[in-house]
């Protein structure tokens, strides 16, 4: 199945696209996703500890189940004050 990840901040730099479209299998997690994009982009691999994510605009843990069309966040840690 398809899915769409918007990559900000420092991973949009990591990979040099603002979005990425993947194929990934039925049932993957958005861990799953993350580990296909690291796989095709690989600077991306060491920040996965850090990064949250959010699926169709709400926040979601890793292990939630993806469907096809869904848009997936990668949002970096921010800091500042």
């Amino acid at each position: 199945m398809r899915v769409t990840v918007q990559l900000f901040a420092r991973l949009r730099e990591l990979t040099g696209t603002d979005h990425l479209a993947l194929e990934v299998p039925d049932g993957a997690t958005v861990r799953d996703v993350w580990a296909v994009a690291a796989g095709q982009h690989p600077p991306l691999a060491p920040l996965g500890g850090a990064v949250s994510f959010a699926v169709n605009a709400d926040f979601a843990k890793p292990s939630r189940v993806v469907h096809e069309g869904d848009d997936i966040a990668f949002l970096p840690p921010v800091s500042g004050g």
